[in-house]
């Protein structure tokens, strides 16, 4: 079950507090920041807020005020003197603006898979259709295990992250179906060619490292899928990436 540091929920027209709703299962989207450091500094605030707003639009959620209504309600909740470890959810549907904080965990070096047979729903955005994936994640220790969602034996993502997958040196990732989060772009532009792929079940024994990352998890490396007992055979590409993503950190400046 999630410990909240915080949660509180606001009426969208005139910023009023509300009773906390979640908005899980609404017809809106959420982003989730990582906020670490006292003070504290949010990793990649600027590009998470933007891509916000972009599926805002999108989904034709946006209001012209919205973004600094958003900024207004993330700075009144956040405490200059107060050391952090959290992911900050930000969700929003046509009434409410939701704003969560929970301790973040970091993962463990023994992280397994597990394959699940589902698709997200419209997986190009961050919606708030999660309901089938937190039932999954709500019985796990998400420290030290995650779903592998798959449809037609192809695998997506997981329930938290996106998946990279090693073979003979190149980074490969599924074609379609997938949300490219912030991390994602983050690597892609960083440091790497990722190749675009369909990435079967049948053929994950021909990978030698499977990794997450996201907000949520950093960079994660997946020592086994017990379902098809696959297992890591080194780490690194996830001493590559853990490496850029710390100096990413580093670099990170504290949240005005």
């Amino acid at each position: 079950m999630v410990t909240y540091l915080l949660k509180k929920s606001y009426q969208l027209k005139n910023l009023e507090e509300v009773n906390f709703n979640d908005l899980w299962g609404d017809y809106g989207l959420f982003t989730t920041m990582w906020i670490f450091g006292k003070p504290p500094k949010i990793l990649f605030f600027k590009k998470h807020i933007k891509k916000l707003i972009k599926s805002l639009k999108v989904y034709k959620l946006y209001k012209i005020d919205i973004e600094k209504k958003i900024l207004k309600l993330i700075k009144l909740n956040i405490k200059k003197n107060k050391k952090y470890n959290h992911l900050l959810r930000v969700a929003v549907n046509k009434n409410i603006i939701s704003i969560s904080l929970r301790k973040r965990f970091n993962p463990k070096r023994e992280f397994n898979l597990k394959i699940v047979n589902y698709k997200r729903y419209d997986p190009m955005f961050k919606n708030l259709r999660y309901q089938v994936i937190l039932k999954y994640l709500s019985k796990m220790d998400t420290s030290k295990s995650d779903i592998a969602l798959c449809n037609n034996k192809k695998i997506f993502e997981s329930g938290t992250s996106n998946i990279l997958f090693i073979k003979k040196n190149k980074i490969y990732s599924p074609i379609s179906n997938i949300y490219k989060g912030i991390t994602f772009n983050f690597f892609k532009k960083k440091f790497i060619k990722i190749v675009k792929k369909d990435i079967f079940i049948k053929s994950l024994h021909e990978y030698d490292e499977i990794i997450l990352i996201g907000s949520g998890k950093g960079v994660a490396s997946v020592k086994t899928i017990n379902d098809i007992k696959w297992r890591r055979k080194n780490f690194k590409f996830y001493n590559i990436l853990s490496k850029l993503y710390k100096t990413e950190m580093s670099k990170c400046s504290i949240y005005k």
